[in-house]
């Protein structure tokens, strides 16, 4: 492979729901062993693409914690932000580009520049929109032991999900399991 990777990190519930309709996943409540794993993972990326939904989420939320003991808001103030928004001006963020699209131009484009892994976390219309053209190299899938029939799932209705090969899995205190596939 060359050039990055896109490396997709969703939390999920045990039946592949990524959105939060119900209450079901806390930020906060990651135990010591899974925010180890968390910081390997955001020690490997230098570059963060969100869709404006989440980015908005993030923005109201990750600069504004002083205390944070994670590290999560240091990362997230200091990776290279990449938000795809048709309609967003100045995104408000420091290290934030606005990308207007086409979202495989503009990716194809962030993959063929030097450095380490494009993460994607939430933004579910991004996902879905980079696996319809395969453009997702790595999921990242941490599930949570919890079932739920509200919210869309990983993978879109319209789509049949491709045979991935595992790299890892891994449990954690908490009863999550980190599964990490390669989509190709």
């Amino acid at each position: 492979m060359t050039g990055r990777k896109v490396v997709v990190a969703e939390n999920m519930s045990s039946n592949g729901v990524i959105e939060f309709v119900d209450p079901w996943f806390d930020p906060s409540a990651e135990d010591e062993d899974q925010l180890a794993v968390m910081h390997e993972h955001i020690a490997a990326e230098d570059a963060l693409i969100l869709g404006r939904k989440t980015f908005e989420d993030f923005r109201a939320y990750w600069p504004l914690q002083t205390d944070d003991q994670t590290g999560f808001t240091d990362h997230l103030n200091k990776v290279r932000k990449y938000v795809f928004s048709s309609t967003m001006g100045d995104p408000g963020w420091e290290n934030t580009t606005v990308l207007r699209g086409p979202i495989v131009e503009d990716v194809k484009a962030l993959k063929a520049q030097p450095g380490r892994d494009i993460g994607v976390t939430g933004s579910i219309d991004i996902v879905h929109a980079l696996m319809r053209v395969n453009l997702v190299d790595e999921y990242r899938l941490f599930v949570y032991p919890v079932t739920t029939s509200r919210g869309r799932n990983l993978v879109p209705e319209d789509m049949s999900m491709e045979r991935l090969r595992l790299l890892e899995s891994r449990s954690f205190d908490s009863g999550v399991v980190l599964l990490t596939y390669a989509a190709r």
